[in-house]
């Protein structure tokens, strides 16, 4: 864990301050939830290394893990996360950096980390580390799966230095609307409503298409909206004994007879959608809470990798109350 800190004048303030921010409750909510040692265990061995030629030591590793979680839960580029450090005295607290004696690193190193990051997939590790975690704290039951998406959008401009769109990114239509940009599919665990699963494709691959990857093989029941209907017919669900609860499609509901038989399938469907609705939680702390609303990056694997770690951070956001901390 990071070291105390000898702090300055505006640092006093803040700590002192007979009331606390909403960003200094976030972060000493996460300081007490996110599994650090579990973290650092990840990174640790693809970490830069003192050489015996010399040169500038590299930061500390839980300082730069830690300036990344910011970037994540703030939507902070590198530029503008070494401007933060500088300027805000909570950010300094919580990455552990001592303004006076210490360096802040700059928008290289916190770019140069993210690289390493993305390189070796740690974000995928994250994940899995944390689903792990809960799993084994009986938080996340793995009974059942509820299956949804999103999309992100994409830059749709060609104001840029080759003049074209993301060629990974697609246009798709939803509703009367055209959107431009990729999918976010889910599978989320039924009983605790914490994310299992992440694949990310362009806006215009189907759910059905990735819904045997979003699901893990032990549930009892899955659960999807109308854009699943006939996934018991995908070759990788065929003799799968789990209970396939599908939405009816909205035109097919609405003109359901008004007599008992459509009366109690309406009911039905109404608490379909009333369990399907945990599926929602997640999208929204990454949209509102972390405020993850458009793609940051060029490419899908890019932006797999940050969901992947944004789903990572949600999940212990999600539980932080339950189960302070997963280490």
């Amino acid at each position: 864990m990071a070291t105390p800190l000898q702090l300055g004048f505006t640092d006093y303030e803040q700590t002192y301050a007979k009331k606390k921010t909403r960003r200094q409750i976030f972060l000493e909510e996460m300081e007490a939830t996110v599994p650090w040692d579990s973290f650092l265990a990840l990174i640790h061995p693809v970490y830069y290394k003192p050489t015996a030629k010399g040169g500038r030591p590299p930061f500390p590793l839980e300082v730069m893990l830690r300036i990344h979680l910011l970037q994540q839960w703030f939507t902070l580029s590198d530029p503008l996360m070494e401007e933060m450090l500088i300027d805000t005295p909570c950010f300094r607290r919580f990455a552990g950096i001592d303004m006076i004696d210490d360096r802040i690193p700059d928008e290289t190193t916190i770019l140069n980390f993210r690289h390493l990051l993305e390189e070796h997939q740690i974000a995928e590790q994250i994940l899995e580390s944390v689903n792990q975690s809960l799993s084994e704290k009986g938080v996340m039951l793995k009974e059942g799966t509820i299956l949804d998406a999103t999309i992100i959008n994409a830059p749709s401009s060609t104001k840029n230095k080759k003049g074209k769109r993301d060629p990974e990114m697609h246009s798709v239509a939803k509703g009367n609307q055209w959107l431009f940009g990729m999918r976010c599919h889910i599978g989320v665990d039924a009983a605790s409503g914490l994310v299992h699963s992440v694949v990310s494709t362009a806006a215009n691959i189907h759910e059905l298409k990735t819904a045997a990857e979003r699901t893990h093989g032990e549930e009892r029941v899955i659960y999807g909206d109308a854009g699943h209907i006939g996934i018991e017919k995908r070759d990788a669900f065929k003799g799968c004994e789990a209970e396939m609860r599908i939405a009816m499609k909205p035109g097919e509901r609405r003109v359901l007879p008004d007599t008992a038989e459509g009366r109690l399938l309406n009911l039905v469907e109404t608490a379909k959608a009333h369990f399907r609705a945990k599926v929602e939680h997640p999208f929204r702390i990454i949209k509102c809470q972390f405020g993850f609303r458009k793609v940051y990056y060029r490419g899908i694997r890019k932006n797999d990798l940050k969901l992947k770690m944004l789903f990572a951070l949600a999940n212990l956001w999600i539980i932080r109350e339950r189960c302070p901390c997963i280490a």
